[in-house]
């Protein structure tokens, strides 16, 4: 017959602070500071995202297809947005463009340019 297992310290239940159990349990460990989530006045990285995509679709007059990279710059926020251009079947031969956007730190577009067009069943290569 296998010996028992010594018994287990058990915690002494929690004072309600939310804060995470590892963090906790290690006696002088200081929880991270948390990074604040976006600088006064200037919209997080999700808004951003959407104010993009939205205001380089009212510009085109196409729906975009998606952010694919997203920056916070020194003056406000720069995104690569994918809109198709033209649509094809089989939707693989569709056209897309890549366009480099600017925006200020409120979110307002500032400029936008396309950077690529290639085809939808196109995949990078190293160069």
């Amino acid at each position: 017959m296998a010996p028992a297992e010594p018994a287990r310290r058990r915690r002494p239940p929690s004072d309600g602070d939310d804060r995470d159990d590892a963090q906790t349990s290690r006696p002088g460990r200081k929880a991270p500071p948390r990074k604040t989530v976006a600088r006064r006045g200037t919209p997080g990285a999700a808004a951003a995202m959407r104010l993009a995509a939205q205001q380089l679709s009212e510009l085109l007059g196409r729906p975009p297809e998606s952010v694919s990279a997203l920056k916070p710059t020194e003056d406000g926020w720069e995104a690569q947005v994918e809109v198709v251009e033209l649509e094809r079947i089989p939707d693989t031969t569709s056209v897309l463009a890549s366009y480099k956007v600017t925006m200020d730190e409120e979110g307002e577009l500032i400029s936008y340019e396309r950077t690529r067009r290639y085809s939808r069943g196109m995949i990078d290569r190293p160069a």
